[in-house]
């Protein structure tokens, strides 16, 4: 049997997008901290410049926290046409060097080269050519992480923001991650890293000493892919064609409700937003979500999974509210309400649950 290839796979980021964007088309911005998002009261902030990272405004951060800490922020509406205009050419530059693209955001994608169909050297040269491009095209700077597999692809390419790239090598794979801290694994949050940190796991070394049965048990399915990163190993494929797992939208309200009436046309209205995607993309989920975060910044969630996908605004409507209705009464204020679809059908199934349900 032939040897399998080892997996040549880089991850592409790009340097602060959406802020890099804004400075690149309106020169007075540049060299300046700019925040894309709203100063308003409940405004959050999209993205940051390096100029506003260095005082530590960062991307879903209150408005208000972030002007605190940077009293000469500049804030800028976002411009979604162009982001994704700009991530277009972005993705038409990666077509050139591989077929085998996964876009994860309008600004950051992983592409396997192991098939090197340019004939270049390294899977580095690679990297650093499609970086050489996007610059020339966009005028914009990337940073990439090179690997045999996503796992530490990812890892590496925040090693040398901004504009530049990292690569690390199957023989530096476990060495690598020994050193690092779990809380830096991408996929680990605060939360579990918390959680990990109280059971003597600080680093990847330390993950990997455990075996594999505490791991089960102190988190679940979860632990298999733990003590697998943890020996860097990740056997995922890079799917050019991977499926939306969910559509959602999200509203922060100017004040706080406690109304339900007022609550619920929030909770209707991010449904509406829902609804227009799925309809126009013919993708139907079977489960709703509501998303509830309250004065306090607790966050609950109320789930719901049909037996057939839902294929009308009605239902989709009539779900919501019976979610939102189970969190009354509302004792604290809500600042943010949210409504997304899930658990996608295949298109022929959905459009047969739509006939079926226009049929009723």
């Amino acid at each position: 049997m032939a040897d399998v290839p080892t997996r040549k796979i880089i991850h592409v980021d790009m340097d602060a997008f959406y802020a890099s964007v804004e400075q690149r088309d309106n020169p007075e911005l540049r060299g300046k901290a700019l925040a894309v998002g709203y100063g308003a009261k409940r405004g959050v902030v999209a993205a940051a410049s390096y100029e506003a990272r260095a005082f530590g405004v960062r991307s879903a951060m209150p408005s208000t926290t972030a002007i605190r800490q940077c009293p000469e922020l500049i804030f800028v509406q976002p411009r979604f046409d162009a982001y994704r205009a700009v991530s277009q050419q972005i993705r038409a530059i990666f077509a050139r060097y591989t077929d085998v693209i996964e876009p994860l955001s309008l600004d950051e994608a992983y592409l396997d080269v192991t098939a090197n169909p340019r004939g270049l050297p390294t899977a580095s040269d690679t990297a650093t050519e499609i970086r050489a491009c996007i610059l020339s095209e966009t005028g914009l700077t990337a940073s990439a992480g090179v690997s045999y597999n996503k796992f530490l692809a990812k890892l590496a390419s925040d090693m040398r923001k901004p504009n530049g790239q990292y690569v690390i090598p199957p023989q530096r794979g476990a060495e690598f991650i020994a050193t690092l801290p779990v809380k830096k694994f991408h996929g680990i949050g605060p939360v579990t890293a918390a959680k990990m940190n109280a059971l003597g796991i600080q680093t990847g070394a330390d993950l990997r000493s455990q075996s594999i049965e505490f791991l089960q048990r102190q988190f679940g399915k979860s632990g298999a892919w733990y003590y697998a990163i943890a020996r860097g190993e990740d056997d995922r494929p890079v799917e050019p064609n991977r499926p939306r797992k969910s559509s959602g939208s999200e509203t922060t309200f100017s004040e706080d409700r406690v109304i339900p009436a007022e609550i619920e046309a929030g909770v209707l209205e991010m449904a509406d937003d829902v609804w227009a995607w799925c309809e126009k993309n013919q993708s139907f989920g079977a489960t709703a979500t509501v998303k509830i975060k309250y004065a306090d910044f607790r966050i609950v969630t109320r789930s719901r999974t049909a037996s057939r996908p839902i294929t009308s605004r009605e239902l989709l409507h009539e779900t919501s509210l019976a979610l939102v209705r189970s969190i009354y009464p509302v004792a604290i204020g809500i600042r943010l309400v949210g409504v997304s679809v899930s658990n996608f059908s295949s298109n022929d199934d959905a459009q047969l649950d739509l006939q079926l349900s226009q049929s009723d």
